[in-house]
């Protein structure tokens, strides 16, 4: 739309790039900050099993945060002269589709039915080949 504009648009994208990392950058922050203290705390575990518990059901959240936020901040917070149809194509597909159908199967990895079900898949398909 700011490109249809017949004028000077530059405040405009100011306004919209300190709007964008305002709702991207500080709340990203605040969850690797928050993640940060999570670690620690985890560290702090004396027991091998529980640390490594903790760090799977953590593990897996911020798989999602990232893949979230990281399509978002390469949508919003590039350079308006780097802007390429393209690319900005396949980063909304890969937010709008991609990302909801990750984020189901990264927390089922987590239970461990589905893992079992899911190796016996891989070996029965594997076992299929060679006979």
């Amino acid at each position: 739309m700011l490109k249809l504009a017949c004028a000077d648009t530059s405040i405009i994208e100011a306004e919209v790039f300190a709007v964008s990392v305002f709702f991207l950058v500080v709340p990203l922050s605040l969850i690797l900050v928050s993640y940060g203290h999570i670690t620690r705390a985890v560290l702090k575990i004396k027991s091998a099993q529980g640390r490594r518990k903790a760090f799977g059901t953590c593990g897996s959240h911020l798989m999602v945060v990232v893949i979230f936020f990281g399509t978002l901040i390469s949508m919003y917070l590039q350079p308006p002269s780097s802007y390429s149809q393209d690319v900005n194509k396949s980063i909304a597909l890969f937010y709008t589709l991609v990302t909801p159908l990750l984020n189901p199967l990264i927390y089922t990895l987590r239970n461990k039915e589905v893992k079992g079900a899911l190796r016996r898949l891989v070996r029965g398909t594997t076992g299929s080949r060679g006979s």
